[in-house]
């Protein structure tokens, strides 16, 4: 089959000029034109690839500075700023009289706030609150005044506080009563309202903690016999001010002012960061400098190993001249000594000479080296 297609070509164009000039140079420029296409077709591809990696790098950033912003906002907002109120029943105790069916000791009661960890912030200052729940009975409206007590104590039953106050229902005339009475009627028949004042005392008014001594109990006291009351509550309200008053009265407009200051300066660290990190020109320079710095130091010390070398190898061949000279002085002056000993001792000096300056030309040759190097 392949012979025969090569018969049929070679009958059809025996010397080739077809496919020399048509056939060759039109497959040539079909590649040509399939190969550029693809080429741009895969840059086009790449280009695409890369534009969505650094959008999708973007968004990633974006999103994770934003949420860091929220975040350190979130766990400042969670360190800094106190419960706002701690709220505890009090279960009032008193003895009955047997005559009269009546109290014979004033109310009082014992709240434990906390017993595990610290229950009120160091420095912040409290309000001591205790609310009483009074019906407007025949008897608590010809009460009067009474005083209320509080005791605060830590957990080793050492006082931390104490303070009265004097409470009393508000007074509203016969008059008044009748008309809101009847205004309210159903409201009482159905059970939606009940006739009763709430009476807040406040005990402390700015209360302090202190580190040390935590508060874990307080004491209440009603110095009354004949009041009536359905519930007693005791309430704790931090009294906030400067910029915890701020983010407490305003919160979305603290929060959105300290996300937009944190956005600020992570962005600004950002984009420092980004700007150095990418043209690390500068850290190239500081390491030549130190290279550089390290090689100034290296060639200071061998200079100065050299030279005090040196020094003490002229010392010592100075001092050996002298005293071989001596040592010949003394043998011409008179002691008794023969010319072959002189012989030898000249020249033992002599090798020893040579030996020396050897060595003092090696190292001045390895100094040289040093410096050139």
């Amino acid at each position: 089959m392949n012979f025969l297609l090569r018969f049929i070509i070679f009958c059809c164009d025996p010397l080739g000029l077809g496919r020399r000039f048509f056939v060759r140079p039109a497959v040539n420029l079909t590649l040509n034109v399939y190969d550029r296409l693809r080429s741009k077709a895969d840059e086009k591809v790449d280009t695409l690839r890369e534009l969505v990696l650094r959008l999708g790098l973007i968004a990633f950033a974006v999103v994770l500075i934003i949420w860091l912003a929220v975040f350190i906002y979130a766990a400042f907002y969670y360190v800094y700023m106190p419960p706002i109120s701690h709220t505890r029943p009090v279960h009032m105790q008193f003895k009955t009289c047997l005559e009269t069916s009546t109290p014979c000791t004033f109310p009082h009661a014992h709240v434990s706030l906390t017993k595990k960890q610290q229950l009120l912030m160091v420095g912040q200052a409290y309000k001591v609150i205790v609310n009483i729940d009074m019906p407007e009975s025949p008897q608590n409206l010809e009460l009067g005044m009474f005083m209320v007590c509080a005791e605060m104590r830590d957990y080793d039953s050492m006082l931390r506080g104490h303070s009265c106050r004097s409470a009393m229902m508000r007074y509203r005339s016969p008059l008044v009563r009748l008309f809101s009475t009847w205004a309210l009627s159903p409201l009482y028949v159905l059970g939606w309202k009940e006739e009763f004042q709430k009476v807040p005392v406040e005990i402390f008014s700015r209360y302090l903690e202190e580190r040390q001594h935590p508060i874990t109990d307080v004491y209440v006291e009603i110095q009354s016999q004949k009041i009536q009351f359905y519930t007693v509550t005791l309430h704790i309200e931090a009294d906030f001010s400067g910029l915890r008053y701020i983010m407490f009265n305003w919160p979305v407009l603290s929060a959105i002012v300290a996300i937009s200051t944190n956005l600020f300066f992570i962005l600004v660290v950002f984009l420092l960061s980004w700007y150095h990190w990418s043209d690390a020109t500068w850290l190239r320079n500081m390491q030549i400098r130190y290279a550089r710095f390290t090689n100034q130091l290296q060639s200071q010390a061998s200079r100065v190993i050299v030279d005090s070398t040196s020094s003490l190898r002229d010392e010592d061949e100075s001092s050996y001249h002298d005293s071989s000279m001596d040592k010949f002085d003394i043998s011409d002056v008179g002691e008794s000594s023969s010319t072959d000993d002189l012989l030898l001792l000249d020249k033992s000096t002599n090798r020893a000479h040579q030996e020396k300056t050897s060595d003092v030309q090696s190292l001045r040759q390895r100094k040289v080296k040093d410096q050139a190097s």
